[in-house]
Order: structure tokens, then sequence, then C-alpha cells
């Protein structure tokens, strides 16, 4: 009964401790998903404001918005002609300037997005190139956009996006010492049973296959058991930070992290309980 007892706690300390593991991967898989998603939208708000001649008229202004979202990788266009332009400094402003002015002194012009996504590793090139083809057209006078904050949000997002992915790799090989670690203690504690079978005849298939699937098990539970906790962790954080981590929109990525974490733990404990059980079979 003593070793009923003590197989049982071997069991549950194993299974906590690759959920424990795979929660750390799980919260830094979800880290390195946020990032990249709040990165990714900052750059996508960024505004490359083409301006219009004041003469030009709203059919060309028009024609060349389509022009312009026509062209790869832009996302959205607006048009903002000169009305709408006095419309929104006026309510920034809080009065209006045009009767003080006598006259409405801004141009028309248009509010440009690029799909970040679709933008190639050299995207500096094809900013600089899609500035040059705009600027050619009728009716434009020029491209203004800040060209400092641009290429420093890159450089950030370049070198947040290496540091988290070395860190998940880091830790991944973490977590399969550590949980290579945990199969062979709970090995360990049955390697009189191994001898045993030994003894008896047994062939080494027949002896590793109940570990094989018991490994099998181990992960697929310490996996699942890590993604709920994973879950609960954001949604404190969402509620605590008052952060939206919770949006429908996130869920399809939450499922992918947890498959993952489901199939690294199935995989990191069949391999070790793999190798482990073989070195006891080959030793006695």
């Amino acid at each position: 009964m003593k070793s009923k007892v003590n197989l049982w706690g071997t069991y549950g300390t194993t299974v906590l401790g690759i959920t424990l593991v795979l929660l750390m991967l799980g919260l830094l898989l979800a880290i390195e998903y946020h990032s990249y998603r709040l990165t990714h939208d900052a750059q996508e708000r960024i505004t490359y404001k083409v301006d219009l001649s004041p003469d030009v008229s709203d059919s060309l202004a028009i024609a060349l918005s389509k022009a312009v979202g026509a062209m790869p990788y832009v996302k959205h266009v607006d048009y903002i002609s000169k009305a709408k332009a006095a419309e929104i400094f006026t309510e920034e402003l809080g009065e209006d300037f045009v009767g003080f002015v006598g006259y409405n002194p801004l141009y028309p012009s248009l509010m440009v997005n690029f799909n970040v996504s679709l933008l190639p590793d050299n995207s500096t090139q094809v900013l600089d190139n899609f500035c040059a083809e705009v600027s050619a057209l009728e009716g434009v006078t020029g491209v203004a956009y800040q060209e400092n904050v641009v290429s420093e949000l890159r450089e950030v997002f370049y070198k947040l996006s290496w540091f988290l992915i070395v860190f998940v790799v880091l830790l991944l090989l973490i977590t399969i010492v550590l949980i290579g670690s945990l199969i062979r203690i709970a090995i360990y504690a049955r390697r009189d049973t191994i001898h045993t079978m030994r003894l008896v005849g047994a062939t080494a298939g027949f002896i590793s296959r109940p570990f094989l699937w018991r490994a099998v098990l181990y992960g697929a539970l310490g996996g699942i058991f890590a993604s709920l906790l994973t879950v609960i962790a954001l949604w404190v954080a969402s509620n605590e930070l008052s952060i939206d981590l919770m949006a429908t929109v996130h869920w399809p990525w939450y499922g992918a992290i947890a498959a993952a974490l489901v199939l690294v733990g199935i995989a990191i404990t069949y391999l070790s309980t793999a190798i482990t059980v073989r070195r006891y079979i080959v030793n006695n």
C-alpha cells in the first residue's frame, strides 16, 4: 500500500513538474505573440501623408486615391479634402480659424497606411520607391512621413523579436532538460519492475510500451494543465492591467499555443522515456 501511494506521488509530482515547466513556455509564447501584435499594429498606424495640389479636383483626387490604393503593400487610403481638413483642424483648435483667416489655407491630401505583414525585409527600399512613384503622379506635390519614427520602430521590433526568439529557444532547451530529468526520476522509481520483467524474458518492446504510453499521458496532461493555467494568467492580467487580452481575435492564437504545449509535452516525455527505458534495459 505504501509503495502504491509513493508511486502515485511520483506520478503526480511528474505531471506537476511538466505542467509548471510548460506553463513558463506558454507564458513566454503568449508574450511573444502580443509583442509582435502590438508592434505590428503600431507600424500599421504610421500614416504617410500624400500632399495634393490646392487646385486639384475631387474627381482627380479620388482617381489618385484609387491608384495609390491599388499599389502593392498599401492597406488603406483616406482622401482628406480641403473642407474635411478644415473641419478636423477646427475640432483640434477649438475655434473656426477659417472665419478668422478669411480663407482655407489647408491643402487636400491622401492618408496612406501600409500592410506591414506584406512588406519584404528590404521595406525601406520599398517605401522609398513608393514615395518616389507617388510623388511623380499628376496632382501630387510630395509625400511626408516621420522617417525617424519609422526607422526606430522597425529597429526596436527587430531587436525585440530576436530577443524573444532566442529566449524561447533557450527556455525550450531548459524545458527538455527539466522534463527529461523528471521522467528519469519517475522511471527510476520503477527500475525494479523493469529488472523483474527482464528476468522473466520480456522483450524490450513489451517493457517499453506501458512506459511510453504513460509518458504520452504525462505530456498531454502537462500540456493541457499548462494551457489552462496560461489562459487563467492572461485573464488575470487582462483584468488587472485593463488590457484586452481575451478578445475573440486572440483565441485562434491561444489555441495554437495550447496545441504547441501539448505536442511539446508529448514529444519530450516520449523521447525522454524511450531513451531512459532503453538505458535501463541495456544495463540490466
